[in-house]
Order: structure tokens, then C-alpha cells, then sequence
């Protein structure tokens, strides 16, 4: 795939850059070495390989979800500076 100048104008507007007629041409030969580079790794032979999420094997710590006792949010809402109807109440930041 080859980018061409017409792509880097367009790639620009829709990021908000402002790309100068003549730096296009530098961006273009950019775009197309980082494409490049993706569709070599597209050759890579990746059978066997498992998908991996940290370079260093970690289990997720998980719990169990189970419902805990709840129902005293009296208590949850007694340190709150303002509170109604057990409800925390806060400051209005939007005007």
C-alpha cells in the first residue's frame, strides 16, 4: 500500500494538523516506510504463538463476584459533608 499526497492532505485535515504544501512530500515517504514496516510483519509466522498481554506471564488477580450485605447506606453516607436522602450532594461545576 503507498500513500500518496492527496492521502497525507486528507490523513492531516482529519488529525487538525496543518500540513505546509511542502512538508507533504516528506510525510508521504514517512506514512509509507511505517506502512512498510507493518506489512512485513504481516510475513511473520506467528502460528503457535499465544496472544500475550505483558512481555512478563502474570495472572490476573480476580475475586469472586458475589452480592455482599449492602443495605446501610446511612452508614456509607455519615462522613459525607452533605447528604440527602442518603445520597452524597456535591458542589455544581458545570454552569
Amino acid at each position: 500500500m503507498s500513500v500518496d499526497a492527496t492521502t497525507v492532505k486528507r490523513i492531516g485535515r482529519l488529525a487538525r494538523i496543518r500540513i505546509e504544501e511542502e512538508e507533504v512530500a516528506g510525510y508521504q515517504n514517512e506514512l509509507n516506510a511505517i506502512l512498510g514496516f507493518v506489512e512485513q510483519l504481516g510475513e511473520v509466522n506467528v502460528d503457535g504463538v499465544e496472544p500475550m498481554t505483558s512481555v512478563t506471564p502474570m495472572q490476573l488477580r480476580r475475586r469472586d463476584d458475589v452480592v455482599t450485605d449492602g443495605g446501610y447506606p446511612e452508614r456509607i453516607v455519615q462522613n459525607a459533608p452533605l447528604t440527602e436522602d442518603n445520597f452524597f450532594m456535591v458542589p455544581k461545576v458545570v454552569e
